[in-house]
């Protein structure tokens, strides 16, 4: 039986109050929904145009995290950062770790480990001629799995789009509405142990306008 512990509607300013972004981006909530943007041109700052929007709650392993998603403008590419906690199993924010400003490189081989799972990838001519999720495991940025991804290009888009995600024990599975996108199992030998609990953040990648609804975490 799964039990809510944690709801956000991610429909005012107020709801994302203590929420930690790294990197700049405009936040708005025209349609009472969070939406993002960036501020800096990819063309001019390349990675630095990018971000990351974190959760401040440290959530247990055993969840299952839910959104709405509806994009808007693309090019675009989307992630779920999870089970974040630095090197030595503790908070992201501590003042003694490295600043990250939403480059890629500072998740891929910063000091914090995560796993993170990309969707809705329109960035790269290769991206928006086959559209695929991909689930990697950071530090390393260790390709573990990939699927289908069903959202067509924005012009086609009938939001939202309802994601659910899942992870318990390395056992990590993502749907998109009801469709089983990934299903995976972390056997914590290949590119290091199972990650644990932590932190939840929506990365965006510029000039990408999406926007977020109804976030919701379960235990499980």
């Amino acid at each position: 039986m799964e039990k809510l512990i944690y709801s956000n509607p991610l429909a005012t300013a107020d709801d994302v109050k203590d929420f930690i972004l790294e990197g700049k981006a405009y936040i708005t909530f025209e349609n009472n929904r969070l939406r993002l943007k960036n501020v800096l041109s990819k063309e001019e700052y390349g990675q630095l145009a990018n971000y990351v929007f974190w959760c401040p709650i440290e959530f247990k392993d055993g969840i299952r995290m839910e959104w709405d998603f509806y994009p808007i403008y693309e090019p675009a590419l989307c992630m779920m950062m999870f089970a974040a906690k630095n090197k030595d199993n503790g908070d992201i924010f501590l003042p003694e770790l490295k600043e990250r400003t939403g480059e890629y490189n500072c998740y891929l081989h910063g000091d914090i480990n995560l796993y993170h799972l990309s969707y809705f990838r329109r960035n790269f001519p290769e991206e928006r001629a086959f559209h695929i999720c991909q689930l990697r495991k950071s530090n390393g940025g260790h390709k573990l799995a990939s699927g289908g991804d069903p959202i067509p290009n924005v012009e086609d888009c009938q939001s939202p789009y309802h994601l659910s995600l899942s992870v318990k024990d390395g056992h990590i599975v993502f749907y998109i509405n009801d469709l089983k996108v990934i299903d995976y199992i972390d056997n914590g030998t290949a590119f290091g142990e199972i990650l644990k609990g932590g932190k939840i953040g929506f990365r965006q990648m510029a000039p990408a306008i999406c926007e977020y609804a109804n976030f919701k975490v379960y235990e499980i």
